[in-house]
């Protein structure tokens, strides 16, 4: 059992994150529990890469000195598994806003579907989805987009070594991407829905990979809370 000299000088947790929690809550909800479990007046918890609400998955969790290194494991190249469903877009890119436009889709075939992926294999422009936390003139992008004040959003060049269709069944694509720091897989699931001239937009996502760190070796937030000392 770890230490409260353990977590200060510094712990690497892989966490997987619950559908529907904010990364900021998973490192607030931690960072309480390993005070209240260690009596710590104070520890500095952070993590290395944000996951949206609606996706599930790995989150690197640094404490105390480890948090130093959140830099070098967010530039780290990460794996995604979800699903696109074509045929239809949002404004957010995912189902966190509801569908604004539907589009035909009689021409889409499965070997269609797989071919266009060639499309997005290597480095790519991207544009960011107006519904994200990136901040433009101190304001986070979906503060404005709320609003319904529209706003302009640089591109940015990601890099994208895998993209894989993993199944085809009517309008649901399951697909496996792996990809630069900074890609936006709502905005892939978005670029991918124009270049089959079908819309598309993001209905499941689960980072399995960051650089060497795995999922499969990560816990769930109840189960961390459970290792910890008690009162």
């Amino acid at each position: 059992m770890q230490s409260a000299d353990d977590y200060l000088s510094g712990q690497v947790l892989l966490i997987d994150k619950p559908l529907h929690w904010t990364s900021f809550q998973v490192v607030n909800k931690l960072r309480w529990e390993i005070r209240r479990a260690f009596k710590i007046k104070k520890i500095k918890v952070g993590h290395a890469g944000t996951l949206d609400p609606l996706a599930t998955g790995l989150l690197v969790i640094c404490t105390g000195k480890m948090t130093k290194r959140i830099d070098s494991f967010q530039a780290q190249i990460k794996e995604y598994t979800g699903t696109f469903v074509l045929g239809s877009s949002t404004p957010s890119y995912d189902l966190e806003t509801e569908i604004d436009h539907t589009y035909p889709t009689s021409h889409l075939t499965e070997e269609l579907i797989r071919n266009t992926t060639h499309q997005f294999i290597g480095e790519i422009s991207q544009f960011p989805p107006v519904f994200s936390a990136l901040k433009k003139d101190g304001k986070r992008l979906y503060e404005f987009a709320r609003a319904g004040e529209s706003v302009d959003i640089p591109s940015r060049q990601v890099h994208i070594s895998e993209f894989e269709i993993t199944r085809v069944e009517n309008l649901e694509v399951d697909f496996r991407v792996v990809c630069s720091k900074g890609t936006y897989i709502r905005s892939l699931a978005n670029d991918f829905g124009k270049a089959l001239s079908s819309g598309a937009h993001l209905s499941v996502l689960r980072r399995t990979k960051i650089g060497d760190f795995d999922v499969e070796n990560a816990v769930g937030i109840e189960d961390f809370i459970k290792a910890l000392p008690s009162e």
